[in-house]
């Protein structure tokens, strides 16, 4: 059985070293898009008391030792976003983060156990406008990188052209067929059978034990998420509110949430919400999202009573989190993340 080269084999390397300068163009480029639109660039420790309180985020756990031997729990943070909107609190009006961030169980073409998040905030601006800066920034990776396709796995979308805008209800009627929010009520309520008879009369797959977040996911991964950002992207709006856990109702429809996805080539690129700042609510909806994790994983992770202290003094405000692995990747057209990772963590012989 023949080993695969490492990845600073020179041989690896030169044949990688292409897209890692490349990587580091669109890098740059993008700092001097944000510099322009007056942002300032902040660094969040990666270390936090709370690596986020989403069910099926699993985190690195570690711990800090005192000089008196006491220990306490830390993790690794799987997004800057508690850092980041605790600086909103603090009167930072427009930032933004380039870094590293940490999420266990992931490993694949498009996810990497250590990988580079671009998040940036608006305050007092709605989510419309982040959709706006994706547009602007996709033709701009584009641009630095000498393309004017992206390309992933024989898609092909055209950076440049103003993306599609589907809300999710459209796509669950158009893609599968499915009345999405006649199984979703005003007050955040769900109807496990009415999905699930839904999903069974599009021809997919039920199990007795699904939750309504199992159904929900199954036809985003089946039916969805592959027909997104083909041409051009798509950005998928209008999440129903039990899955935005992040974010605030939507104005015109209370079974809604402001959240979208960025989609190109059928690659998921970025998650944005009209922020909730409601601390109240979004402890509720913590601690619903750990009793989950709990269910399905036997585990939990600790709240951040700072951050809930920070979302109650939080303005109004807009933020997103792009995957820049990702949008290198599609701007390369590479064909795994490891390829546009200069130091990949080791898989393993």
């Amino acid at each position: 059985m023949t080993t695969a080269s490492p990845w600073w084999a020179p041989h690896v390397h030169a044949d990688r070293r292409p897209r890692l300068i490349a990587r580091n163009r669109i890098a740059a480029a993008l700092r001097g898009w944000f510099a322009r639109a007056d942002f300032v660039e902040v660094e969040a420790a990666a270390l936090q008391v709370s690596p986020g309180n989403e069910a099926h985020l699993a985190a690195f756990a570690t711990e800090a030792v005192g000089p008196d031997g006491a220990r306490r729990p830390l993790y690794l943070h799987t997004s800057p976003e508690f850092a980041c909107k605790k600086l909103l609190a603090a009167g930072e009006t427009r930032l933004f983060s380039l870094g590293a961030v940490y999420r266990n169980r992931e490993r694949g073409p498009l996810h990497h156990p250590a990988f580079t998040l671009l998040e940036w905030y608006r305050a007092g601006e709605t989510y419309d406008r982040l959709m706006r800066d994706c547009a602007a920034l996709l033709g701009l990776a584009a641009e630095t990188a000498g393309t004017a396709r992206f390309r992933f796995r024989g898609q092909e979308a055209d950076p440049f052209a103003e993306p599609e805008r589907l809300t999710v209800a459209e796509a669950f009627g158009r893609l599968a067929g499915i009345d999405l929010l006649a199984t979703v009520g005003p007050d955040g309520a769900t109807d496990r059978e009415g999905l699930s008879a839904a999903l069974a009369g599009a021809g997919l797959r039920t199990a007795p034990d699904d939750t309504w977040a199992d159904l929900f996911s199954r036809v985003m991964v089946e039916r969805v998420e592959p027909a997104l950002g083909l041409g051009r992207a798509t950005i998928l709006c209008e999440y129903p509110m039990p899955e935005a856990a992040l974010a605030r109702p939507s104005p015109a429809d209370p079974r809604v949430a402001e959240r979208f996805e960025l989609y190109c080539c059928g690659v998921e690129l970025a998650n944005a919400f009209g922020e909730l700042t409601d601390a109240v609510e979004q402890r509720r909806r913590f601690e619903a999202e750990m009793d989950e994790k709990a269910r399905i994983y036997g585990e939990r992770y600790p709240l951040d009573e700072d951050f809930l202290l920070a979302v109650a003094a939080m303005p109004e405000a807009s933020g997103i989190a792009l995957g820049f692995d990702r949008l290198v990747m599609l701007a390369t057209g590479a064909r795994r993340i490891e390829e546009v990772i200069w130091t990949p963590v080791e898989a393993g012989r």
